[in-house]
């Protein structure tokens, strides 16, 4: 898993690119990013299949801001970002949200 953080200077604009290995997903044939940032939609910001059986994608977010997120593996197994920047509480028993901070 890990996360890569690219601030644009045009605008105040982070292009975040969210990617999980092989390991992290298994077998799962999908993986998407939820969080605060889509509503916690489950569906709307799927991560695109890699050939060596991860899955990646970059969500442009706005600078200067705090995002609760987690990345939804298959159609129910939840995981956290290791490389994320803390964690919060949810309230939710064992569970908490990565987060990022821009």
């Amino acid at each position: 898993m890990s996360i890569k953080k690219k601030f644009l200077k045009s605008k105040p604009v982070c292009k975040v690119t969210f990617k999980l290995d092989k390991e992290a997903v298994g077998e799962a044939d999908s993986a998407f990013v939820v969080g605060d940032f889509n509503s916690w939609n489950p569906v709307e910001n799927p991560m695109k299949a890699l050939k060596n059986g991860g899955f990646t994608t970059t969500i442009d977010l706005e600078s200067g801001q705090e995002y609760e997120f987690r990345y939804l593996v298959g159609e129910s197994d939840w995981k956290n970002e290791e490389e994320a920047d803390k964690e919060a509480a949810t309230p939710y028993v064992d569970a908490s949200n990565s987060v990022l901070v821009l």
